[in-house]
């Protein structure tokens, strides 16, 4: 199974052999820990739940859940799978070394939450006249329906939140793998500021 939780490094750049310059994205990978299986005949799916990083507390409810792996981690994320291989017991540890370089991947995570945005800046209208009238309306959205029906379509575009999606950016390659750092390289670049949890998947 190639996947892993990554948090977001930053970005640098390879240069080839031939003088080719490929911006990349740096992501760090700490040791995973397999904490607990779902199967079909009890849960109605397959998957595999990995924890990552260490937390300074856990609650009661997590503790519990996790005791079997005799871990405590910080972040746990699950991985549907259509069937569960021997190795991936609860307890046993993957790292980078999961992926090689050239693997196609994908990458998951949220953009950056950029708070309560007007409609030019989250839609990219246009501002109207400041002359002939305006009275400083400029910036506002202008007229958003007739008489009837009498309401707002669903999906109408006004201000109000950006950012803060969950985007996931395919056709991406592993450029580096760093085993003894606990770093891998994507080409391109991926959502999210920097320390922000990453989920990358291996595509075919």
């Amino acid at each position: 199974m190639k996947a892993l939780i990554t948090r977001k490094v930053g970005m640098t750049s390879t240069i080839a052999e031939d003088g080719v310059v490929t911006a990349i994205t740096l992501l760090s990978v700490a040791d995973h820990t397999v904490i607990s299986h779902k199967t079909e005949e009890k849960d109605g799916y397959t998957a595999v739940q990995f924890g990552t990083e260490e937390a300074k507390k856990l609650s009661k409810s997590v503790a519990g859940h996790v005791k079997a792996a005799k871990v405590t981690p910080k972040i746990i994320r699950e991985f549907r799978l259509e069937e569960i291989p021997e190795e991936l017991n609860v307890g046993s540890k993957i790292s980078a070394d999961v992926f090689s370089v050239g693997d196609n991947v994908q990458v998951t995570g949220l953009t950056k939450g950029k708070g309560w945005a007007g409609a030019i800046r989250r839609h990219n209208f246009h501002r109207q006249r400041k002359t002939h009238g305006a009275k400083g309306n400029t910036r506002k959205v202008g007229s958003i329906g007739s008489m009837y029906p009498q309401h707002i379509f669903k999906g109408k575009k006004m201000p109000g939140q950006l950012g803060h999606d969950q985007i996931t950016v395919r056709g991406l390659k592993v450029a580096l793998v760093d085993t003894e750092l606990g770093v891998i390289g994507v080409t391109g670049a991926v959502p999210g500021p920097k320390k922000g949890i990453l989920i990358v998947k291996g595509t075919k």
